[in-house]
């Protein structure tokens, strides 16, 4: 049987590290795609180690040349791509009117345009193999929006929305759209996420409610899933036969779905507030 090729997005860390290895250590070739190629010190020493079948190349998911190269070399050595996962991203923190438009505009332009970008090259070779699995990393954030992290819950929405209506143009042609909807993952979220340059001034009239929402999050983060635990998932997904359309991943967002859906929207409001601003 010929080996199903996987190219993954955003592998120096966290969601998208575990997940290159996962699929490298059962039975995928993995394309782990990173945006700085100095960061896959650990991915090298693992494939080494472990002799892994584990490819490493330069992707910035910004760069529609750097996309557009590396998946056409990617094709052209291994003839196929059976498995996109689309990874790359970063947090924007800051309340929404600390945040300027270039901000925001930058926070679309990984978050969201770089999926639309990655998948964009990518369908024509799954259509013309009439096979093909896309994995859109979401969050709870897609489900559920957060004070301070606006901009970020806005690209998490807008990716569901994409990833719902390709849904149903792409069944024709094989090929399958699955989301993947983390809740808090013990990974340097916080540490990586991008401050807004008006939400770090201390005369901002939300610095109290940021410095709270950052303590929550740190704690959340501490009893968070481990993100090997989402990468479990995505290869458990792409291995059914039929896969669902959505899978969370977290007792966390586990709970906040269904309190969403089964209580009032006035219930639920209350609920988020006394936990998320308790406090302030």
């Amino acid at each position: 049987m010929e080996q199903k090729i996987a190219v993954v997005t955003g592998t120096s860390s966290g969601i998208g590290y575990e997940t290159a290895l996962i699929l490298a250590r059962n039975g995928y070739y993995c394309c782990a795609t990173i945006r700085k190629i100095e960061r896959a010190a650990d991915l090298e020493r693992i494939r080494a180690k472990e002799n892994l079948p584990l490819g490493i190349f330069q992707l910035d998911v910004d760069d529609n040349v750097s996309i557009e190269e590396t998946i056409t070399m990617i094709q052209k050595q291994y003839g196929r791509i059976d498995v996109l996962v689309n990874n790359a991203g970063y947090g924007l923190i800051g309340s929404f009117e600390d945040l300027s438009i270039v901000e925001i505009r930058q926070q679309f332009e990984t978050n969201i345009f770089g999926a639309i970008r990655v998948i964009q090259h990518v369908l024509p070779i799954m259509r013309t193999q009439n096979k093909g699995i896309i994995v859109n990393i979401s969050s709870g954030a897609g489900i559920v929006g957060f004070p301070c992290m606006s901009a970020y819950v806005s690209t998490k929405f807008a990716l569901e929305g994409l990833s719902e209506s390709i849904y149903y143009e792409l069944l024709p042609f094989g090929i399958k759209i699955i989301i993947i909807e983390p809740g808090v993952i013990k990974t340097d979220f916080i540490k990586n996420s991008v401050t807004a340059k008006r939400a770090g001034m201390k005369d901002s009239a939300y610095a109290q409610v940021l410095q709270k929402i950052r303590k929550n999050v740190s704690i959340m983060q501490h009893h968070g899933t481990h993100p090997s635990d989402v990468a479990k998932v995505i290869l458990r997904a792409i291995n059914e036969n039929k896969p669902q359309f959505r899978y969370l991943v977290g007792n966390d967002v586990a709970m906040v779905a269904e309190a969403k859906h089964n209580m009032s929207e006035g219930e639920f409001r209350r609920i988020m507030t006394q936990d998320i601003l308790q406090n302030v």
